[in-house]
């Protein structure tokens, strides 16, 4: 295993021991409101200053960005390759509700490229884990996409926001849940795609994403077979906020589903 993966497993079990001795007295968790429907517990905060102290005491020179604290800048300031991108709970509204579906998100990005990633599911001690070129891992068991290839078969899953912004997409993706075999909508991006990676759901659509929902999740889909990309079919996903990830044979018809109609 890579040190620098075998690092972010640490941290990323440090946080989620913080989460799960939270979310035995849930009552008692301070919640605060970012945006709607964004929250930010004091779980969240306490769990990424976890993963922040241990990965920059072991990488002083690596920079952070984190969902809660923002852009954090090499402790020894120094020019930076290397920054960690950390979602601490992704998952939040889940949390708070007692509803057991949510993760820490870490990964690695080097001269632009994700090349580790690590998904910790604490409420099933569940870790999905990917170097680049190395393969994606479930607690040290290997994972494959799913072998479906017809579309009408396909488990999904689905996160864009409440008002989605572009009202004309509405019918599309009204298409999407209606042909397939299932569309969930779980509350925890990083693990719906991280479901992708281990072939328990077959595709994935979202929008108004951001890079800590997006990169250790990524790395996994890809390491696993699957595909990513843009509503069309691009790479700016990143960028953008718009994926979509599947099976080779499901990421293809998917974006056939997302595009506009003809004029």
């Amino acid at each position: 295993m890579h040190p620098m993966l075998n690092t972010a497993i640490k941290a990323a079990r440090r946080a989620g021991a913080i989460i799960n001795r939270a979310s035995l007295d849930i009552d008692r968790i301070q919640v605060s409101r970012k945006g709607p429907r964004d929250y930010v517990t004091d779980a969240d905060r306490a769990a990424e200053e976890a993963i922040v102290e241990i990965l920059s005491t072991a990488y002083p020179s690596h920079a952070f960005l984190c969902e809660e604290s923002g852009l954090r800048a090499a402790g020894d300031g120094s020019q930076v390759e290397d920054q960690w991108i950390i979602d601490p709970l992704d998952g939040t509204t889940n949390f708070i509700h007692g509803f057991p579906t949510y993760a820490v998100s870490i990964a690695l990005v080097q001269r632009g490229q994700v090349t580790q990633a690590v998904i910790y599911d604490p409420a099933r001690n569940e870790m999905f884990t990917a170097s680049r070129g190395g393969g994606a891992f479930l607690n040290d068991r290997r994972v494959r996409v799913s072998g479906r290839i017809r579309y009408h078969d396909a488990l999904l899953a689905a996160r864009w926001p409440g008002a989605v912004p572009d009202a004309a997409a509405v019918p599309r993706y009204s298409d999407l849940a209606e042909t397939c075999a299932g569309m969930r909508r779980t509350g925890s991006t990083v693990l719906d795609m991280a479901y992708v990676a281990a072939g328990r759901l077959d595709g994935f659509v979202g929008i108004g994403l951001k890079p800590w929902d997006m990169a250790a999740a990524s790395l996994l889909v890809l390491e696993a077979g699957g595909l990513i990309g843009d509503f069309q079919g691009e790479q700016t996903w990143f960028d953008s906020g718009s994926v979509v990830a599947g099976t080779p044979k499901v990421f293809t018809q998917l974006l056939g589903f997302l595009q506009p109609p003809a004029a």
